[in-house]
């Protein structure tokens, strides 16, 4: 099942999120989703494990476990290279052993001071606070990302974390407007109108943290997960499915792409098997009742600074 993007090109609208995905572990996640059946890979330069997540795909192609048409790559352009493009887009696909990307975000909508292509640790000053680069415009990035289309380097670009108004100023000035907002978003953290602007506009909204974070961002940002929600827990027995396929199959029913994050075979199978079943349109509004406005990813405990303020 996949989505159609402003490209042309289609999405699996069911991925694999590989943040924080230990090194050691990563050939064997890999090799297995692909054998239950994801096409989808989520990186990113900051990740820190292009490279591990290369040389298993470089295998699984090798050995003709799948086709390198078959898979959607996408990775990330860190904020410190705002004004390095084409060279960190150019360091990622020689970490992942790619001749193209399927899909090229802009991590975050902020440009902070240059630590080297390739280098994703977070620039703070003295001061413990994030040191923005206020020379580089967003508007110059997505130009830059736009050059990155027609070198073939990329298929499709897009952009993540963005909210409405920092995604109609892109829409506003792109020549070729982004593909994909990739976001948080789960069903205590719904996000109905960013949603709607951006499938409003044929963005596809992909969400990053589609199970709330679970215990990952619990331990990182001490915030609550949704899959502890009883509601869901009733769906859940009501469709004889866990409380993550039914969070999973919400999101899918709203045409946004999934990408949770997992290093438990039992796991991989269990988010993948979200295909055959069907929310009500009654459930889906239960669902929408239990919006909390909450968000999990909290960057700012790194950052000494909340960008979503």
């Amino acid at each position: 099942m996949a989505i159609t993007l402003s490209s042309g090109f289609k999405m699996p609208i069911v991925g694999l999120g590989v943040w924080r995905m230990e090194k050691k572990e990563i050939r064997d996640l890999i090799i297995n989703a692909i054998n239950i059946g994801y096409r989808h890979f989520d990186c990113a330069a900051d990740y820190k494990n292009e490279a591990e997540v290369g040389e298993a795909l470089t295998e699984a192609v090798k050995t003709g476990l799948v086709k390198r048409e078959d898979l959607f790559i996408t990775t990330k352009l860190w904020n410190s290279d705002h004004g390095h493009v084409i060279e960190a887009c150019k360091d990622s696909l020689k970490k992942l052993h790619l001749d193209y990307l399927d899909l090229y975000l802009v991590h975050f909508p902020v440009a902070t001071r240059h630590t080297g292509v390739g280098t994703t640790d977070s620039a703070l000053g003295d001061d413990g606070v994030l040191d923005i680069d206020t020379t580089i415009s967003l508007e110059t990035t997505w130009h830059d990302m736009e050059k990155l289309v027609s070198m073939g380097l990329v298929r499709s670009i897009g952009i993540s974390n963005y909210d409405i108004f920092l995604t109609r100023d892109c829409l506003a000035y792109a020549n070729i407007k982004p593909a994909v907002n990739q976001i948080e978003t789960h069903p205590y953290f719904q996000r109905e109108s960013l949603v709607k602007f951006c499938q409003k506009h044929d963005i596809c909204v992909t969400a990053h943290t589609p199970l709330g974070g679970a215990t990952a961002n619990a331990e990182w940002f001490g915030t609550v997960s949704c899959l502890d929600e009883a509601v869901l827990k009733e769906l859940a027995e009501k469709y004889k499915k866990t409380v993550a396929q039914v969070v999973l199959r919400w999101g899918i029913q709203r045409n946004t792409v999934v990408i949770p994050k997992t290093s438990k075979q039992e796991r991989l199978e269990e988010n993948f098997g979200v295909f055959d079943f069907e929310l009500t349109k009654e459930d889906m509004e239960l669902i929408k009742s239990i919006d909390r406005k909450y968000r999990t990813n909290q960057p700012a405990r790194f950052w000494g600074i909340d960008l979503y303020a």
